[in-house]
């Protein structure tokens, strides 16, 4: 090889290496600058479909917000009429246990489950049977009334149809006031009532079991109920005259108030007192429904003798 066939290939070498070197400069700015493209153009359009979301979901909800609605009231309406509902108290009747304002909520479930028992406070449909303790305004607007009427389904209206008490009395019972010392009986146990009677807050002075006197036997299916506030309460003593002698029937009986809702600063609960608790008075009227019976055979004994001594044939 001559000397110019070397210089030949040393030029070629020398001058194949500086495009190279460009292309792979260049090829490392485009892919920098592609790099860089790709990481900066996407933004807006993520942000964009981001918004959309957004927007779609928005949207979405409101759509199903009516929905939502109707679904959560056909469900407290369905609750209401078969579990549990919410009371509006009207009037002073039940002072102190239960003040003009309150709301308790009344379980509808328990006397399937248990017979109704003395001290029980209970929400009952006085209609047809007793006249209303208060007077609610009917309006003629067709709102208003709409309004009422869903306010009184959900405790927070007044409902002049309904009524709470006290039950004292259950069937069988031989409900009784005054004894010696002016106390309520039933089947002749005495009754301390002083935990649940209205005091007034002002004088300290507790309202007497009752004012006037009272006797009645409760009949079967029936309920003998007075308020706490017993000088305010138009209950069973002052219906005596009424069908039932006073007492309330057991399948007008909406349900047991087992505690109060509102105002918050009320929240309690309704027990039953522990007078009603007595053993003696539960075994007074373990053997109330029997006396009856126990009369029954007790005089068919010598009864029975006699006609037997008149049928044996003489000698």
């Amino acid at each position: 090889m001559t000397d110019e066939d070397d210089r030949r290939d040393v030029r070629s070498e020398a001058e194949g290496a500086v495009p190279e070197e460009k292309q792979t400069v260049t090829s490392a700015r485009e892919s920098s600058d592609a790099g860089n493209t790709d990481s900066e153009q996407p933004e807006t359009p993520e942000e964009d479909e981001s918004t959309g979301k957004k927007r779609k979901k928005q949207g979405s909800f409101l759509k199903e917000l009516p929905v939502l609605i109707g679904v959560a009231l056909v469900l407290a309406l369905v609750i209401k009429a078969f579990v549990v509902q919410a009371f509006y108290i009207p009037s002073g009747s039940m002072e102190n246990t239960l003040q003009i304002g309150d709301r308790v909520l009344v379980n509808k479930v328990v006397y399937h489950t248990r017979d109704i028992s003395r001290g029980d406070v209970v929400v009952f449909n006085g209609l047809d049977s007793w006249d209303p303790e208060i007077q609610v305004s009917h309006s003629s607007n067709p709102v208003t009334r709409v309004l009422h009427a869903i306010g009184g389904a959900f405790g927070v209206a007044p409902n002049e149809k309904d009524y709470i008490k006290r039950v004292i009395g259950v069937p069988g019972d031989h409900v009784k006031c005054c004894d010696a010392q002016g106390r309520v009986t039933v089947n002749g146990v005495p009754l301390d009532e002083h935990t649940y009677l209205f005091t007034d807050p002002s004088t300290h002075v507790q309202n007497k079991p009752s004012i006037d006197p009272f006797d009645a036997t409760v009949g079967p299916g029936q309920l003998w109920v007075m308020g706490d506030h017993r000088e305010a309460s138009s209950d069973s003593r002052w219906h005596r005259g009424d069908r039932g002698g006073g007492t309330i029937p057991i399948d007008h009986v909406i349900g047991r108030a087992f505690v109060i809702v509102w105002p918050l600063n009320r929240l309690d609960t309704l027990p039953i007192p522990s007078t009603f608790k007595q053993p003696t008075l539960k075994a007074a009227a373990a053997l109330a429904p029997a006396t009856p019976l126990t009369l029954g055979f007790l005089a068919a004994i010598p009864l029975t003798h006699l006609i037997r001594r008149k049928n044996r044939p003489r000698r």
